[in-house]
């Protein structure tokens, strides 16, 4: 009976440890004030701008992450990551470095190519991993500017009321970089945990996409997905990054982990 419980375990946690990916030691970081590949700078996929949301790392590999709809090549209206079409893998990204970034994987092409059927899933899985030229590695610091972090990955949702924080980087700001920081709360919600719905002073805009959201404690939340215009104006749809990285380590066929930021978490700051 004692072997059998010992063979269950054992099985269990090397099933643990395929979905999780290989444990990795993080690299040695470039310092926040000179990095110039961070959380919070614009890629440029195709001519399509976008916010990049956090850093990742594997035992080979350094990775900025933005949306899966940044490369998309439908309409804004097409969001069902398992219907929508995506540039393929391998296409360039303009992470402004030195040498672009590749990307190396969208989830809506992952969702794609394994029939994936959850509605929920196909709906708010929008996360993309570009992997950074080794000759540009050595510019890279995972600190979310303005708010410092994150801290950790965030896990269990959100319930109303919760704060929130982000930093987008739209071009429409024209560079008024004031304008970045947000501090909001999320309303509730929505596909099972999969997304989570926030309002932001200022909202996100088009070029925020794909921006990092951090709790009230600096954990990396959720990816900004979404501008909605009904049924709440104004508001914005964050894909939850926990459930999307999960599924890119389970699925995907990656082994990567979100990078914690060397700089302390400073948030949040307004009374709201």
């Amino acid at each position: 009976m004692q072997y059998r419980f010992l063979k269950a375990l054992a099985l269990a946690v090397f099933a643990c440890a395929i979905v999780a990916g290989p444990a990795s030691a993080a690299p040695s970081w470039a310092p926040a004030s000179s990095a110039t590949i961070h959380p919070g700078v614009q890629t440029f996929t195709a001519g399509a701008q976008c916010t990049a949301n956090f850093v990742f790392y594997d035992a080979s590999n350094v990775y900025l992450g933005q949306a899966a709809h940044c490369s998309g090549t439908g309409t804004s209206t097409d969001t069902n990551g398992c219907t929508s079409g995506s540039l393929p893998i391998g296409t360039p990204v303009d992470i402004g470095a030195s040498k672009p970034g590749t990307l190396v994987y969208n989830s809506w092409l992952t969702m794609q190519s394994k029939g994936e059927t959850n509605a929920d899933t196909c709906a708010f899985n929008d996360l993309a991993l570009v992997k950074v030229d080794p000759a540009d590695v050595g510019s890279v610091n995972p600190s979310v500017p303005f708010w410092g972090g994150p801290t950790g990955v965030h896990s269990g949702g959100t319930a109303v009321g919760d704060t929130v924080l982000s930093y987008g980087n739209s071009e429409l700001r024209g560079g008024v970089t004031q304008l970045s920081p947000k501090q909001g709360k999320s309303v509730g919600d929505d596909g099972n945990g999969w997304s989570h719905t926030v309002y932001t002073v200022t909202p996100g805009i088009p070029g925020d996409s794909g921006s990092a959201f951090l709790d009230a404690s600096g954990n990396a939340l959720g990816v900004l997905s979404t501008v909605a215009i009904a049924p709440l104006a104004a508001s914005n749809g964050v894909g939850d990054v926990a459930k999307e990285l999960a599924y890119a380590n389970s699925t995907g066929g990656f082994g990567v982990t979100l990078a914690q930021g060397t700089e302390a978490f400073t948030g949040p700051l307004l009374p709201i």
